[in-house]
């Protein structure tokens, strides 16, 4: 298999695996599939981590993740 098919196929993979956390945190039905509402929460998200409270959000939500990921 050439290298570009292998990079793509590991590209597409991580994308599935992302989009398959959306739907496992109910975003998807919660927000009636609404893209622009998940895209704006993203953002939102982003901007969180890349102000001063970053650090304390990404400890947060990465706590919380972890507990979920151990309670399912």
């Amino acid at each position: 298999m050439r290298i570009w098919q292998v990079e793509r196929r590991k590209r597409m993979r991580h994308l599935i695996e992302l989009g398959g956390l959306v739907i496992k945190a109910g975003i998807v039905d919660l927000t009636g599939d609404d893209r622009a509402t998940i895209y704006g929460a993203l953002l939102w998200m982003a901007d969180k981590l890349k102000s001063d409270q970053g650090a304390q959000a990404r400890s947060l939500w990465a706590a919380k993740g972890k507990q979920a990921f151990e309670n399912e």
